[in-house]
């Protein structure tokens, strides 16, 4: 299994590798690795697909990104995980062309697309146990911490807003494994 960063997407049973972007599938700076982790952790029959778009460091110009949204889109996927977000607002409706249709995105709240219509916004809560969610004026809150590394105390272990948006990504593939109907997941 390859980064997930951009896609995490749910169909069937079984785990399948997926393309990545560029030549090296190789996830060089870990973090996508522990961002499936903490989403196959709730999600173990999920099928997830890896979008690459980070290489040597967590930053990705929009073509980038929005040419992972639409692949995700075209090739069916039922849950995206996106926990990058943008502050420019020019972005608004390259994002909005590139979420359209019945996958849904699940993405950081205080940025786009986590803030667009459609799409499951969500933010940090530490107090907020790994396994839970809470819903609060239009946002989802999360834990924002992996799994844990034996020995390792949790202020040294990965931590942030990413690991939030897995662990509702991890959730939110639960709800849906258990009502494939449910598309909205409770989104804007």
């Amino acid at each position: 299994m390859r980064a997930i960063h951009t896609s995490g997407a749910w169909r069937a049973r079984s785990m399948r590798p997926a393309t990545g972007w560029g030549d090296d599938p190789v996830d060089h700076l870990g973090h996508g690795t522990a961002v499936a982790a903490a989403i196959r952790e709730k999600a173990p029959h999920a099928d997830l697909f890896a979008v690459k778009i980070f290489d040597r460091r967590l930053a990705a110009n929009i073509q980038a990104v929005l040419r992972a949204l639409r692949w995700c889109r075209d090739e069916g996927m039922d849950l995206v995980n996106l926990s990058l977000g943008t502050a420019n607002p020019e972005h608004r409706a390259r994002f909005v062309e590139a979420i359209t249709g019945e996958m849904v995105v699940i993405s950081a709240a205080p940025r786009l697309p986590g803030n667009l219509a459609g799409v499951v916004g969500v933010d940090s809560d530490e107090s907020c146990p790994r396994d839970a969610f809470r819903y609060r004026d239009g946002v989802f809150y999360a834990s924002p911490y992996p799994r844990p590394i034996p020995g390792v105390p949790t202020s040294r272990n990965l931590q942030g807003i990413s690991f939030a948006v897995a662990n509702m990504t991890g959730l939110a593939a639960q709800v849906r494994e258990a009502e494939p109907s449910q598309r909205y997941l409770g989104a804007r």
